[in-house]
Formats: C-alpha cells, structure tokens, sequence
C-alpha cells in the first residue's frame, strides 16, 4: 500500500500539478530575488563609503573628497531605509500599474491568467503570458522527470533542480544575474543527493563535476580577458555549470558546454544581425547552460556518444 502511494505521489498527473504551483511561486522568485539582491548591495555600498578607514586604504589619506563620499554614503543608506519591506513572501503581489491586491482567485496557476484574459481585474492591465508559460514550463519538466525516473529519490531531487534552473534562467535572461541563492545550493543538492545514492551517479563523479564544471568555464574567461581585456562571461555561469556537474556528472560537461555554446552562438548572432543587439551589450549565457543541463538530464549519454562517438 505505501509504494502504491508513494507511486501516486511521484505520477507526472500529480508532480506536474505541484510544478504548476512551484511555477507561480518562481515567478515571484524570478521578480523579487534581483531587486533584493540590489537593494542589499547599494546598503553595502552605503556603508562602504562611509567607512573612512577603507577610503583612505584605498584613495589615500590625501584624498579631498572623503568627507564628500561619506555624506553622499549616509544619503545613499537613507535612501535604502526608505524603500518599502520586500521579501520573496511580503507584501501580497499587486498589479504595478494600479496597486490592485491579487486575491488567491487571481492567483490560480494558469487558469486565472486565462480566466482574466491576461488583463488585470483591477484596471484592465495586461499581464505578460509568460507568467502562465513558467508555470507551464516547470509543471512540464516535473512531469517529465517523473515519466523518466520513476518512484525514486531522484526524482525529487531533480524536480527540485529544475525549480532551481527555471528560476536561474529567467532572471539572467533579465537581468543578466545568477544568485548564489539558486546556483550553490545546486553544488550542494548534487553532493548530498550523490553521496546518499539518490541519483545515479557516484560522489566522485559529481565532486569531479562540480570542480571541473566551474574551473572549465573560469579558464575559458579568465583566457579571453587577458586576450580581450575585458569580461567575457561571469562568475555565476561557472557556479551553474558546477551545480549541473555535480548533479550529472563530469561525463556530460563536454555535451552541456558544447550544446549551449552552439545555441547561444546561433542566438547571439541572429540578435546582433536580425534585432540590431549592440554587440558590447551583454548576452545572458545561464539560459543557454540550463537548457543544456536541462537535455543532458534525460539525453545526457547519447549526447556524450554524439560529441564523443564510440
């Protein structure tokens, strides 16, 4: 009776409704997580030109403009102190144009997006389809990840990975940021889950993946500015490479970096010709890692015998 149930619990029907859900909540993870990122780094800031002791270190005590840079410090850490509390669960979402409080009937996955007509119930607004298409999306790749490992540990394990990915993803097609948040306890997911033999692969494989996975990408970079004296790719891209090694494995890396870089190529190129994308402006490379990450999970081998053959 309990593998039946717990056969229940892990069917694509129920983990697919549970990603619905998860869904809706990355879409409040995916808006909120940079603004609160940014707001605790202007604080640090703030408090950094403030510290007189660290502005002479580095400007030297001759320096005539410290009394400036810590008055302006003190402005900057009031301005942050006026800004309203914000965290991932508060306040209750609102409609930005009008203020208009999202009732929980507002808020069912999906349906109430198609239920509203993707307009606000407040003052006829219309809300981006790509809420409902995260919530899709993840209620999709639950699915999957049940259809494809069964009633197992791993499939929870990698259901939580890809919450982690899609949330990951979408605020560096944003903002071109990759919280620690999201990317480490990636790292930490695939050890734990490697060592407690919950995922098919063994803790040296992911500790060699992880290490590789983030070392492979820092080399790459750490290559092209000394070639181009300037960044070519940031140090979030390495830490979500090494949570997808540790997850996966070291053996998919090659597959993983080729497949996105091939992706993003093609992409990039066809923003800069086709959309006039400036070419000094940035191009996000984490959507391109997670969908990489996201094929390597259910084609990972054949992959791997596709870029390496026999």
């Amino acid at each position: 009776m309990q593998g039946l149930a717990w056969e229940w619990l892990l069917s694509p029907l129920i983990l697919g409704v549970l990603g619905l859900m998860i869904g809706s909540f990355l879409n409040v993870v995916i808006h909120r997580k940079p603004l609160l990122l940014e707001r605790e780094w202007l604080g640090d800031a703030a408090a950094y030109l403030q510290d007189g002791a660290a502005m002479q270190r580095v400007l030297g005590k001759g320096a005539k403009r410290l009394s400036e840079l810590a008055a302006f410090g003190q402005s900057l850490a009031g301005e942050v102190e006026k800004l309203p509390p914000l965290s991932l669960s508060r306040p209750r979402s609102r409609c930005p144009q009008c203020g208009h409080a999202i009732a929980w009937h507002e808020n069912i996955p999906v349906l109430s997006w198609l239920r509203l007509r993707g307009r606000c119930a407040g003052c006829g607004t219309r809300i981006s389809a790509r809420y409902p298409i995260i919530e899709l999306l993840t209620a999709a790749l639950f699915a999957a990840v049940a259809w494809r490992f069964g009633t197992n540990p791993a499939t929870l394990v990698y259901c939580l990975a890809m919450a982690l990915l899609v949330a990951a993803a979408f605020i560096d097609l944003d903002t071109t940021l990759l919280p620690d948040d999201l990317t480490l306890p990636m790292i930490g997911l695939g050890l734990v889950a490697a060592w407690q033999q919950w995922i098919p692969v063994s803790l040296p494989d992911a500790a060699l993946g992880a290490f590789f996975g983030y070392f492979s990408l820092w080399a790459v970079a750490r290559l092209y500015k000394l070639i181009r004296r300037v960044d070519g790719m940031a140090e979030g891209d390495f830490k979500l490479l090494a949570g997808l090694g540790a997850l996966l494995g070291w053996q998919v890396l090659a597959a993983i970096i080729l497949l996105s870089s091939a992706v993003g190529a093609c992409i990039g190129v066809f923003m800069i010709v086709a959309r006039g994308h400036g070419r000094s402006v940035p191009i996000p490379f984490g959507p391109y890692l997670a969908g990489g990450g996201v094929a390597a999970l259910f084609y990972g081998q054949q992959l791997s015998r596709l870029w390496m053959p026999g």
